[in-house]
């Protein structure tokens, strides 16, 4: 049984022949040059559309980032506006008692 194993190993296996089928020409089996260079301008392309949309992506992400901010800003304003206007009035607003200031916008929960 060694000895077969050693005769399947050591005994070549066929080589496909270099020499393509009858009838078909190497234009027929190969992209050639205009594949390859149709297939380099799809792979730039692409890349160039990620290296885009990755950078649109961030640039709205920054603008969200940015205007959560100024709302955050502008809502603690008012809110410390609002804290010692009732703070000096006693929550008194316009004459009334117990009626507090409103400016009508329900906070960044409710947008």
């Amino acid at each position: 049984m060694h000895h077969f194993l050693i005769a399947l190993a050591t005994t070549p296996s066929p080589t496909p022949t270099p020499s393509l089928r009858p009838g078909l020409s190497e234009d027929q089996v190969t992209p050639g040059t205009w594949g390859f260079v149709l297939t380099a301008f799809i792979v730039v392309l692409t890349t160039f559309l990620i290296v885009d949309m990755v950078r649109r992506i961030r640039r709205v992400r920054y603008r969200a980032q940015v205007e959560e901010a100024l709302v955050g800003e502008t809502d603690g304003a008012e809110t410390d506006g609002a804290e010692t206007d009732s703070d000096r009035t006693g929550g008194v607003v316009s004459g009334k008692p117990g009626v507090e200031e409103s400016d009508g916008d329900a906070g960044s929960a409710a947008r």
